[in-house]
């Protein structure tokens, strides 16, 4: 057993052994956690939004590209067909010439690119750049 000092004696102080005896989490990981906890959630509320939005927007612009070939379309009344389309989807800041381009504009045989980007604010004057591209295929709606 240790000896103990007289004036650890009177004032009931007990000597440090060690970080053995600590229990739980101190102040400092805990307050850490909650950071790391806060910023992760602020990602996610900014990410997922638009990682949905574009799984929404592809399937659409699928489905209309199938639907346009199908009757024979020409690429202005797609454009107008997609516009629609984005109206009634609640879309209305979206515009089909900014989302997407023609990579064949032949009636009947349409294919389009799709190239846009959407930012999002995560805190004072920092923002999150999604950034969407890629072929569309002519898909049957589910």
């Amino acid at each position: 057993m240790q000896r103990l000092s007289r004036v650890q004696r009177l004032s009931g102080v007990q000597p440090l052994s060690g970080l053995s005896t600590q229990r739980g989490a101190s102040v400092t990981s805990v307050v850490l956690f909650i950071i790391v906890l806060g910023i992760a959630v602020k990602l996610m509320i900014a990410i997922v939004p638009a990682q949905v939005g574009d799984y929404q927007l592809t399937k659409t612009l699928g489905a209309q590209l199938k639907e346009a070939n199908d009757k024979g379309e020409t690429a202005k009344q797609f454009v107008e067909r997609v516009d629609r389309q984005l109206s009634i989807n609640a879309d209305y800041d979206t515009r089909a010439e900014e989302v997407f381009s023609f990579t064949d504009k032949k009636t009947g045989q349409l294919a389009i690119y799709k190239k846009y980007e959407k930012t999002n604010n995560l805190f004072g004057n920092v923002d999150i750049v999604n950034r969407f591209e890629g072929d569309i295929e002519a898909v049957v709606a589910d």
